[in-house]
């Protein structure tokens, strides 16, 4: 198995504890999606892909509709998707993603969890070349009747990197530039998709002491904490 297995495998060991915070992190997603691409499904790929997340979530579907109907009603158009890039204690390179419509309050927010924390906010492209930004999908296992091993052949003209089966379905991880190609073809296929997302997989990590662990800990549970705060990638061993 490749660093996106064992990747994968830690972040399960730690999911986000309050379920509402997961919906208010669809909602933006579903928000981001709209401004992209408008707020029909069938026509917005990036909106299809939102809806398949908050499915495999168990939001409610009025949860969903909903969203749709306030991000395209509203103006949402000063929401910004904006990345931070830093370092927490011991030299761990860390991303912050973030949906913002203030960007000067996330900006503050974000450097005083890292001051607090006794970490670094850096500048843009500080670390975030020590990392692949990767696509993933996980499909139903139940309507693939290939072996992983022809599966993953067939998907080699995609450069997919990694294909795994766990739990809830046929892990699937590729470049991030390769998503649309790879959501077109699985619909074309008629195969399900359950969940799709993208992932920032460092390409090297960094071993800690339990203490030194702990340290990083802080600094991280404290920026997802944060409302405006999306996903947080640490080049921390898991």
């Amino acid at each position: 198995m490749g660093r996106a297995f064992e990747l994968r495998k830690g972040r399960k060991m730690k999911r986000w504890s309050a379920m509402a915070k997961i919906f208010t992190r669809i909602g933006k997603d579903i928000v981001m999606a709209i401004n992209e691409g408008g707020g029909n499904p069938d026509t917005n790929s990036r909106l299809r892909a939102v809806m398949q997340n908050a499915k495999a979530a168990n939001m409610p579907k009025e949860n969903v509709e909903r969203a749709i109907k306030k991000a395209a009603d509203k103006d949402t158009s000063n929401y910004k998707e904006v990345l931070f890039e830093g370092y927490a204690p011991h030299g761990i390179a860390v991303i912050v993603e973030t949906a913002t419509d203030n960007n000067n309050r996330t900006v503050a927010n974000v450097r005083a969890a890292f001051n607090k924390c006794d970490g670094n906010l850096g500048t843009s492209g500080s670390v975030v070349f020590m990392f692949d930004h990767t696509c993933t999908f996980t499909l139903n296992k139940e309507n693939i009747t290939t072996e992983l091993e022809e599966l993953e052949l067939e998907l080699i003209d995609f450069d997919v990197e990694e294909v795994f089966e766990d739990e809830e379905g046929i892990i699937i991880y590729a470049p991030f530039e390769q998503f649309g190609a790879l959501q077109s073809y699985f619909e074309e296929t008629n195969i399900e998709i359950l969940s799709s997302g993208f992932e920032r997989i460092p390409t090297t990590t960094v071993k800690l002491n339990e203490e030194q662990q702990a340290d990083v800990e802080k600094l991280l549970e404290k920026l997802e904490e944060d409302d405006d705060v999306q996903n947080v990638y640490h080049s921390m061993e898991i």
